[in-house]
């Protein structure tokens, strides 16, 4: 098949990219690279089309869409920081980017669509493990935090009432804290590596009380998840693309330092405004596709650190 990669220079997106390959598919990437960076993808240049343009340019979108069977749609503004410092921007990108690859799809007579939502979309989970069929909440549309997560609702909304009638198929894919080599650096693994690699104070100062929890999945296995979604996932349907190993991010720190060779005190701090305090997902609906999470989360922070200091 042809595909569309939006956000295709990200962390994930090059992944995606990469697994598309690897099963011998044709793939465009479009991408502004304002959160990603080419040299991702310098590997394999030479086996894609690479088009800069931005999500919100509906023309661009429009040209990107022209002769692909299925988008992928990735393009968004991810890391914590920018939904706190910049809201409005995190919507605009999100919300007009979806609205332009839903049209330049019926335009263009695109027949799949597969989106990439996220675990923020309900926020703090009613259920642990949290399957897809909880309500989608932003709790307090003052708190900036939202943002992200708003944007990601009105986009799976748009995703399956466009998909209704205008699309053979299209799938919803939530994330759940994916991790590995190159990802940015906005995010808890990263943060803890630098700061443990900046200093070393046994004292570690954390947010939270180091008691709240997380499920991480490693790279890898979220690109083979995304392998399976798109050979066999239905339409309209959502899967929650994760591991239901529930970790504390006092043992991240620990794994983090035990990667590193250091002993840690863990200091406990103070939470940002709109923090979930547990997070696991339930995948049962991916195990029913056949996905199986393979890599345990040392391995994966040690594969991460080997990464890191090579590029220290």
């Amino acid at each position: 098949m042809n595909y569309l990669v939006t956000g295709g220079t990200g962390f994930i997106g090059s992944a995606v990219v990469r697994m598309l390959l690897k099963q011998g598919h044709s793939v465009r990437v479009l991408d502004d690279n304002s959160r990603g960076a080419l040299r991702r993808l310098q590997d394999v240049a030479g086996d894609i089309e690479f088009m800069e343009r931005d999500i919100r340019d509906g023309a661009g979108v429009e040209e990107a869409c022209r002769r692909v069977d299925a988008v992928c749609h990735l393009a968004y503004i991810n890391g914590t920081e920018y939904f706190y410092s910049q809201p409005a921007l995190v919507l605009e990108v999100g919300v007009k980017g979806m609205l332009n690859v839903l049209d330049g799809c019926r335009k263009a007579g695109v027949g799949e669509l597969h989106l990439m939502s996220s675990s923020e979309v309900y926020q703090t989970p009613p259920l642990i493990p949290t399957p897809e069929t909880v309500p989608l909440v932003v709790p307090d549309p003052l708190e900036a935090r939202y943002s992200y997560g708003g944007g990601k609702i009105i986009s799976e909304l748009l995703a399956i009432n466009y998909g209704r009638q205008d699309f053979s198929r299209v799938t919803i894919v939530r994330p759940h804290n994916v991790f590995g080599p190159d990802m940015g650096f906005q995010h808890v693994i990263p943060q803890f590596v630098q700061r443990m690699r900046a200093s070393d104070e046994p004292v570690f100062p954390i947010q939270g009380s180091g008691q709240e929890t997380r499920s991480f999945i490693e790279i890898e296995d979220f690109a083979e998840g995304m392998r399976i979604v798109l050979e066999r996932g239905e339409h309209l349907q959502i899967y929650h693309l994760g591991n239901d190993q529930e970790t504390s991010v006092a043992e991240v720190a620990r794994l983090v330092a035990n990667s590193l060779n250091r002993e840690i005190e863990i200091q406990p701090g103070s939470l940002l405004p709109g923090s979930t305090l547990r997070r696991c997902p339930d995948i049962s609906k991916m195990r029913a596709l056949g996905f199986q999470p393979r890599i345990p989360l040392a391995d994966g922070i040690d594969r991460y650190v080997k990464w890191y200091m090579m590029r220290a």
